[in-house]
């Protein structure tokens, strides 16, 4: 019961966000997803589009509309993608007929990793998940998946991040590089 009373006292919804969060979050995000499907679409075969990972839409709500959480910042946001995408193609080829156990492997030992090296980015263990579950065309990638699109990537959604967020004011981005 006391749990159940404490939660009433914990409904209050969180802050309102200002009209200008609201627009920069909405313009960065869409430049910087459109951007990237543009690329994507002009590098990778544009009826598989297998170059375009889901796991960067998760990392654009972090600099969009996040810009201040340590989640956000460069060193996370590069370092998590990168660092999970070489644990989840050496754990996908170390295991191959067994993906199920893979998929958890990759995720898990992403986590770890990104947790020792200080780079904790959650879209990251989606990364390395997509490395091993992501079907034959980014399973074909091998280790170039570590290049593009788990660095090209973040890369450009970076340089998006960097401009909106100094456009938008009273925003600082990013809150540290390394």
């Amino acid at each position: 019961m006391e749990f159940f009373q404490k939660m009433r006292g914990a409904g209050q919804c969180p802050p309102r966000v200002r009209r200008s969060e609201i627009v920069s979050s909405f313009l960065g995000s869409l430049a910087g997803m459109g951007l990237l499907g543009l690329l994507h679409y002009n590098v990778a075969d544009p009826a598989d589009r297998v170059l375009l990972v889901g796991s960067f839409a998760a990392s654009a709500v972090l600099l969009f509309a996040a810009p201040k959480s340590p989640l956000a910042q460069p060193r996370n946001l590069l370092g998590g993608h990168v660092l999970s995408a070489i644990i989840g193609v050496t754990v996908r080829l170390a295991l191959p007929d067994m993906p199920w156990l893979a998929g958890a492997l990759a995720t898990a030992l992403a986590i770890a990793a990104m947790h020792m090296t200080r780079t904790l980015h959650p879209p990251g263990a989606a990364t390395a998940f997509i490395a091993v579950t992501g079907g034959p065309k980014i399973i074909a990638l091998g280790y170039l998946y570590v290049l593009c699109p788990a660095l090209a990537g973040p890369l450009l959604l970076l340089c998006v991040a960097l401009a909106t967020n100094a456009l938008t004011p009273g925003r600082r981005y990013p809150e540290y590089w390394w």
